[in-house]
Formats: structure tokens, C-alpha cells, sequence
């Protein structure tokens, strides 16, 4: 996809509905036209990716069907992206048992199959679509257990007289290290029994086990005790003392101004404000000293709604805590200071639950995160 040409239309169109929405004299008729020609446009790259990426996959498939490639005329049993893995893995989640060719290449050493390639990116990307928060923090793939140095950049620069030369600086350098937590989720393969097709089976396996995933994942990056799961980010700032937090005694428009302040202005353009639904009514319909809404609700060109807290993103999610005395209920923060650590492997094992009479498919995906910089983490709290 040409994602610059596609950031240059996505820009206009917020030009335009910037136009549209403030009090300049424009000229509707031709502001119409020119969005319609932006969607022509916009429609047109989008098709011309799908179209691109249906003949990769279908290069994928053309490979895995030939089976007389550089293997001396074997079958080429590695590919697990192949038709025929698939079929095999579809029969795993239903039986139990893997087909003879693939268990030497496909099971790990617990029992597992490894996941068909075409539906791991399947979950993978919508563990990246459908999250409010997942999206928006940095991913890595480090091995658990090894020291990741992370700089604290505290360098400044300093006016010199003719002669002279500054002073050396030096970067603070701490190591970050990330362990190996197992999320799973479990399904009883029960309902997928009566399903025929392979793409229908792909979906439920995709949808199920994505959604589950989403919601643990985000639980934890937002509340994570990090014992036995990622630290979260209210986890991390209640426990630091150096982390910034507003008490608030009630819902105004001065206090919200004191938890502003205190966002460094070098975070003034990534960070985002992370409460809940019921959190965020609480700030419609506040105003401030000239009487103008500090909250806002705009609709994208997407028909999407876009809320903002004096100027500032608001992510909604539904993992943030409700408000509480004493406890933070929601924070500012640049979100791509947290770090989400996994390498995506996610591995499926059928067994028979004897206590309920069904079958399981569990899935396993071994992750962990932290805050590696929270010079932007102000936590937004209830007074006791």
C-alpha cells in the first residue's frame, strides 16, 4: 500500500473537517468535491493492497500444492502455512491425534501443535484492530530473561565562550528485564465438531482465541501486579514514588488544569488520557471559565466518535478501573513508553476435561511488559 500517499489524503480530510467545523467562510460545494475525489482516491490504494495481498496468499498456496520442490520429490511437511498443515491441524483440534507426517515437525515437546502460520497473522492482526489499548504500545521480541539496556536521556547543551569546550556527558543507561508468562485461553472444541470447512474452523479458533487475548493482555498492561503476568502502568506509578498524581476531590475543571500541567510539554503531542466510559460522562458537559465544554465528542470521517479532555486524547477502556476513594481511576500517559514483550508463538493443545466430559483446545502465549519511561505517567486519583 502507498502509505504516504495514504497519510496525505487522511490529512486533507482532517483539514477539511477542521474547515468545516470552525466559523470560516468556505465553500461547501467545492469542500464536497474535493472529499469525494479523496475517497475515490483512498478507495482505490486500499483495493489495489487487498488485490496485492491476495496474490501473495495465493503464491503461498501455489507453493505448498507443488510437492515435488527442492526436497528430492517429498512432500514438503515443513511449511505450516501449507493446505495440508492445515487440514492436519483442523483434524488435531477435533481428535486430538496429529497426523503421522507432521508430528515430528508440528508438536513441541507438551503435546502442542503449533499454530497454522495463516492463522496466527490472522489473530495477530486482529489483536491489533479490535484492542483500544494494545495498539498503541511498543512491541518487542526479546528472549525472556536477558538485560535490555533502555537510555534515560538527561544530556543538555550548554553555551560555550571562544576557546572553551563543554563539558562531557553521559547517558544513564538501566537494564530492563522481561519474563516469560503464560496467558491461555480455553475453548471446548465441541462446537467446532460440526464445522465442515476450514476457513469456517480458522475463524472460530481466530475469533476466539483473539478475543480472549485482547482482554487479558490490555487488563494487564493497564492493572498488572507482575506476578505471573505483565506490570501494568497503575501498577508501576502507584508503587513509584517519583510517579505524578492529582487528587481529586470532585469532578472540576481547576483540578483537570493541575493534572495538565503536570505533562511535560515534551509529551504534549503523544500522550493520551486512559479512563473509563462511566469516567469520561463524569467530564461531559463541564465547562470552563469562558463556558466552553472541556470535554468533546467529534466523528471522524470514519463515523467513528473521538473524545478529548481539553484538547487531549481520551482512550476509553472498559479494563480501567471505576472511580474509588484512594485509588487511581484513570492517568495521562505516552503509551509507547510501555513495552509489550512477546514473540507471538502461540502454541494449541487438545485434552479431555474429565471433570466437565469435553473437549479442550487451550492456547498458550507467553508474554511480559513494563513502563520503561515514565517521565509522562500522571495518575489521576480519588481523595480519601
Amino acid at each position: 500500500m502507498d502509505s504516504k500517499k495514504l497519510n496525505e489524503i487522511i490529512a486533507r480530510k482532517e483539514e477539511i473537517r477542521a474547515k468545516l467545523e470552525s466559523n470560516e467562510d468556505v465553500n461547501i460545494e467545492e469542500l464536497r468535491a474535493e472529499i469525494e475525489k479523496l475517497n475515490k482516491e483512498q478507495a482505490e490504494i486500499e483495493e489495489r493492497a487487498k488485490i496485492a495481498k491476495k496474490i501473495n496468499e495465493n503464491k503461498i498456496e501455489s507453493k505448498v500444492i507443488d510437492k515435488t520442490i527442492d526436497d528430492g520429490g517429498k512432500n514438503n511437511m515443513n511449511d505450516f502455512a501449507s493446505v495440508e498443515y492445515r487440514n492436519a491441524f483442523m483434524d488435531y483440534v477435533k481428535t486430538g491425534v496429529m497426523k503421522e507426517e507432521f508430528r515430528a515437525t508440528a508438536m513441541t515437546a507438551n503435546n502442542a501443535a503449533v499454530i497454522p502460520t495463516t492463522v496466527l497473522d490472522k489473530i495477530v492482526e486482529k489483536l491489533e484492530a479490535y484492542g483500544n489499548i494494545l495498539p498503541l504500545v511498543s512491541k518487542t521480541s526479546y528472549a525472556s530473561g536477558v538485560n535490555i539496556p533502555v537510555s534515560e536521556m538527561g544530556i543538555t547543551a550548554t553555551w560555550q565562550a571562544e576557546g572553551t569546550v563543554a563539558d562531557k556527558q553521559s547517558t544513564k543507561v538501566v537494564n530492563v528485564v522481561f519474563g516469560g508468562y503464560k496467558l491461555q485461553c480455553r475453548v471446548a472444541t465441541s462446537l467446532e465438531l460440526g464445522v465442515r470447512s476450514i476457513s469456517a474452523f480458522e475463524n472460530f479458533i481466530v475469533n476466539s482465541v483473539s478475543k480472549a487475548m485482547i482482554k487479558a493482555l490490555e487488563t494487564a498492561i493497564i492493572s498488572g501486579d507482575g506476578s505471573g503476568k505483565p506490570e501494568g502502568i497503575l501498577t508501576h506509578g502507584e508503587a513509584d514514588a517519583e510517579t505524578k498524581k492529582v487528587e481529586f476531590t470532585k469532578f472540576d475543571y481547576k483540578t483537570l488544569c493541575e493534572a495538565e500541567a503536570q505533562i511535560p510539554t515534551a509529551y504534549d503531542s503523544t500522550a493520551v488520557y486512559v479512563m473509563n466510559k462511566q469516567t469520561f460522562m463524569q467530564f461531559v458537559g463541564m465547562t470552563d471559565t469562558n463556558g466552553q465544554p472541556i470535554a468533546r465528542v467529534s466523528y471522524g470521517l470514519d463515523g467513528k466518535p473521538e473524545r478529548q479532555l481539553l484538547g487531549r486524547t481520551v482512550v476509553l477502556s472498559d479494563a480501567m478501573p471505576s472511580v474509588e476513594a484512594g485509588k487511581a481511576f484513570a492517568f495521562a500517559f505516552n503509551m509507547s513508553d510501555y513495552v509489550l514483550n512477546t514473540n507471538y508463538d502461540i502454541g494449541v493443545r487438545r485434552y479431555f476435561d474429565e471433570n466437565t466430559d469435553e473437549n479442550i483446545t487451550k492456547a498458550t502465549l507467553i508474554a511480559d511488559g513494563k513502563v520503561v519511561n515514565a517521565d509522562s505517567l500522571v495518575l489521576l486519583t480519588k481523595k480519601a
